[in-house]
C-alpha cells in the first residue's frame, strides 16, 4: 500500500509540475512601431490571443508595470550594448537588476533573463568574447539579490550552425564551438537553463524555393518526408529538422540533454516584390500548425527528442512599421496596430478555424521589373539624409536629379528622393543594396517615369 502511495505521489507530481510546465506557446512583443498600443491595451491583447508567456526585448519598465498580477510569464532582455561592459563589472551587473528587475519582481511574473539578442551573428568579436561573461555576471548578480526562479540565456539564430543537414550532422560554427558554445552549454547545463534558438523554416524555405517545399515548410505536407541517412530518424515537417540540428550540435559538445526553448518562429503576412511567399494564406497555415504542435497534449516533442516539451514564443505581437530591412521584418505581426487580427489566431492550440484565408499569390517568384520610392507615411524630415546617402555612393547614381537633368524638380524631395532610391537600388541590390532606407522606401511594380524622366529599375 505504501509503495502505491508512493507511487501516487511520484504521479502527482510529475502531473502538476506538468500542467506548471506547459508547452502552450507565448508571443514576441516587439515595440519598433509609432503607432502601436499602450501596454496596457497590449497585455490585454496578449491576454486574448491565450498566451500565457511573453518575451520582451528590453526591460521597458512600463510593459512590466502593466504585466504586474497577471499570470503571464514574462522574459526580458538585457540590450547588446551594455554586454561588454556588464562582462566585466559584477556591480553593473547588480545595478542593472536593481534597476530593472527587483522594481517589479516577484508581482511581475519575471521567468527568464535573455543576455543580448543574437550576439552570435554579429561581426563585433569583443561583443561575441563577452556574452559568457556578462551572463555569468548576471546570475551572479540575480543570485546575490535574492532573485529565485529566474533563469538566464541568450538567443541564438540558426546560422550559428555550421552543418544543418541532415540533422545528424548538426555542429556549431568553428569560430565560436569551443571559445563560445561550450562554456555558454556548460553555464545552461549547470543552471538548468535552455538553449534559445530563434527557427524560421521561411527563411530556410525561401532561400531555396526549388528544392525546399512549401508544404514541408508550413506543416501542410502529406506525401515530403526527409529521412535521415545516419539515425534513420524521419522528418515531415522543416521545423523539426531545424530544431533537430541544435540538439545534435549541442550532442557533440558533450550536452545532449540540454533543454531548447525556441525564442522565435513565424512566418511573414506580407513583404516585397522580390520577396516570395510572405502572404496571409502561409502565415496563417505556418503559425496555426506550430501552434497546434506545440501545445499538444501529450506533447509531441520532435523525432530526436520524441514526447519533449518544446517551449516557445511566437514572432510577434504587432506588424512593427519601423523595423528596418525587408518588407518582410514589418509583417511577421499576428496583429495590426489597430489591434485587430491579421487572420483568425489563438495560442492555445485549441481553436478550430473556419474562415477563408485570401488565396496566396506570390508563392512563385515574381517576374517583371520592380521601382523603390517614397513610402507612404514616411517621415519627410529624415529624407534628405537618405536622399543624400543614396547620392553619395557613386556611379552617378543621382545625376539626372542634378541641376539641368532630365528628373530635376526643384523643391520636390519627394520625387528627387524617390529617384535617388530607385537608382541606388538598381546599381547596388547585386552587392546587398535594399529598398528599405530605414523604412522610408517600399517597392513598386508601377513605372514612376515620368515625361523625359526614365527611373532605373529592378528586373526580376
Amino acid at each position: 500500500m505504501s509503495l502505491l502511495l508512493h507511487l501516487f505521489a511520484l504521479s502527482l507530481l510529475i502531473s502538476v509540475s506538468g500542467a506548471k510546465f506547459s508547452g502552450r506557446p507565448g508571443i514576441n512583443y516587439g515595440q519598433l512601431g509609432n503607432n502601436l498600443p499602450s501596454p496596457s491595451d497590449s497585455v490585454n491583447l496578449i491576454k486574448s490571443l491565450n498566451a500565457k508567456r511573453v518575451k520582451l526585448y528590453d526591460a521597458n519598465p512600463k510593459i512590466l508595470a502593466a504585466l504586474n498580477g497577471t499570470d503571464i510569464t514574462v522574459s526580458v532582455m538585457v540590450p547588446n550594448e551594455l554586454l561588454v561592459n556588464i562582462s566585466k563589472s559584477a556591480s553593473l551587473s547588480d545595478d542593472w537588476i536593481r534597476s530593472n528587475i527587483l522594481p517589479f519582481y516577484p508581482t511581475t511574473k519575471i521567468r527568464y533573463l535573455l543576455v543580448g539578442n543574437e550576439i552570435l551573428s554579429l561581426p563585433d568579436s569583443e561583443l561575441k568574447s563577452s556574452l559568457v561573461p556578462a551572463m555569468r555576471k548576471i546570475q551572479r548578480s540575480l543570485k546575490s539579490l535574492g532573485v529565485k526562479k529566474v533563469k538566464v540565456g541568450t538567443t541564438l539564430a540558426t546560422d550559428v550552425l555550421q552543418s544543418s543537414f541532415p540533422p545528424s550532422s548538426g555542429e556549431f560554427r568553428e569560430d565560436i564551438s569551443g571559445l563560445i558554445m561550450k562554456p555558454m552549454l556548460q553555464f545552461l547545463n549547470r543552471t538548468k537553463s535552455f538553449l534559445f534558438v530563434d527557427v524560421y523554416p521561411y527563411f530556410a524555405w525561401a532561400q531555396d524555393p526549388t528544392h525546399v517545399d512549401l508544404d514541408y515548410a508550413i506543416f501542410e505536407s502529406t506525401n515530403v518526408t526527409v529521412t535521415d541517412p545516419v539515425t534513420n530518424l524521419t522528418y515531415h515537417n522543416l521545423f523539426d529538422q531545424m530544431i533537430d540540428a541544435f540538439v545534435f550540435a549541442m550532442k557533440r559538445l558533450g550536452y545532449p540533454d540540454l533543454r531548447i526553448w525556441v525564442a522565435e518562429t513565424g512566418w511573414p503576412n506580407n513583404g516585397d516584390y522580390d520577396q516570395i511567399g510572405a502572404n496571409i494564406y502561409n502565415a496563417a497555415t505556418y503559425n496555426r500548425n506550430v501552434v497546434k504542435k506545440l501545445a499538444a497534449d501529450p506533447p509531441v516533442g520532435t523525432p530526436a527528442r520524441p514526447g519533449k516539451v518544446l517551449p516557445a514564443f511566437v514572432f510577434a505581437l504587432y506588424n512593427e512599421n519601423q523595423k528596418t530591412g525587408p518588407g518582410t521584418e514589418r509583417h511577421f505581426g499576428l496583429l495590426h496596430p489597430n489591434g485587430t487580427q491579421v487572420y483568425g489566431i489563438d495560442l492555445s492550440g485549441k481553436m478550430e478555424y473556419k474562415e477563408s484565408l485570401p488565396a496566396p499569390d506570390n508563392n512563385e517568384l515574381y517576374k517583371g521589373k520592380i521601382w523603390c520610392v517614397v513610402a507612404k507615411g514616411a517621415n519627410w524630415t529624415q529624407l534628405g539624409d537618405a536622399l543624400s546617402y543614396a547620392c553619395s555612393q557613386g556611379n552617378n547614381t543621382c545625376d539626372p536629379i542634378q541641376r539641368g537633368g532630365p528628373c530635376q524638380k526643384p523643391d520636390l524631395t519627394v520625387l528627387h528622393a524617390s529617384y535617388a532610391f530607385s537608382s541606388y537600388w538598381a546599381q547596388f541590390r547585386k552587392i546587398g543594396g535594399t529598398c528599405s532606407f530605414n523604412g522610408l522606401a517600399t517597392q513598386t511594380i508601377k513605372d514612376p517615369s515620368y515625361g523625359r524622366c526614365e527611373f532605373p529599375s529592378v528586373t526580376l
